[in-house]
């Protein structure tokens, strides 16, 4: 009857609240860096030069370039338009070009 219903209810929403504690995707985990042998081998595809993992923002630098490309749940994503510019230095002084 009506006490198998609930129970029902309840070991539904037990193990749901299981699977997202296990969920590697959830918005609580923290970010996963890439593989150290996967990071040895990749290099910017703009410059053809070595990136450098920087583990707070987890993202891989181009120093050089001045990018940074995201990764996202572990992979790289070396797709040049998702890289974003880096802007550590205040442009040089003098009249603004038009």
């Amino acid at each position: 009857g009506i006490g198998r219903g609930r129970l029902c209810h309840r070991d539904r929403d037990r193990d749901r609240d299981r699977d997202r504690d296990r969920d590697p995707g959830s918005a609580s985990a923290r970010p996963q860096p890439p593989e150290p042998a996967l990071l040895r081998c990749l290099v910017c595809p703009l410059s053809r030069r070595p990136l450098r993992y920087e583990e707070a923002t987890n993202e891989l630098i181009n120093e050089e370039l001045g990018i940074a490309y995201p990764i996202i749940d572990g992979i790289p994503n070396m797709v040049p338009e998702a890289a974003r510019m880096m802007h550590k230095q205040p442009p040089a002084e003098g009249p603004p070009q038009p």
